[in-house]
């Protein structure tokens, strides 16, 4: 069974936030903290992964998705706050120096 992920990233506590939607969350993490493609995470250094929620549908996690983009921030926030109030980088441990820490597909 696949499973489906909606995260949201932060630069810093209670700085620029980014909610998206990924079935590969430590490839995607990888991704996000090695600057992979261009776009607003890199450009804006969001690569601080202080929330996520796994799920079996992808239908539900992508309108799970559209439902907290479509979220104030102070709501996105406290949502982050009531998980992880120290906004800790959740995947902080998942990468080493080595190589051979890189998910699969690099």
């Amino acid at each position: 069974m696949r499973n489906y992920y909606v995260y949201i990233l932060s630069s810093k506590r209670n700085g620029t936030l980014y909610v998206g939607f990924t079935n590969d969350l430590k490839r995607r993490m990888y991704e996000h903290k090695n600057g992979v493609s261009d776009g607003f995470t890199k450009k804006y250094s969001v690569h601080n992964l202080v929330y996520f929620e796994e799920s079996s549908d992808a239908n539900a996690a992508i309108r799970r998705e559209k439902q907290i983009k479509g979220w104030r921030r102070d709501k996105k926030i406290a949502l982050i706050e009531s998980n992880n109030p120290d906004w800790t980088d959740l995947s902080n441990d998942w990468f080493a120096d080595s190589s051979a820490d890189k998910p699969a597909s690099e």
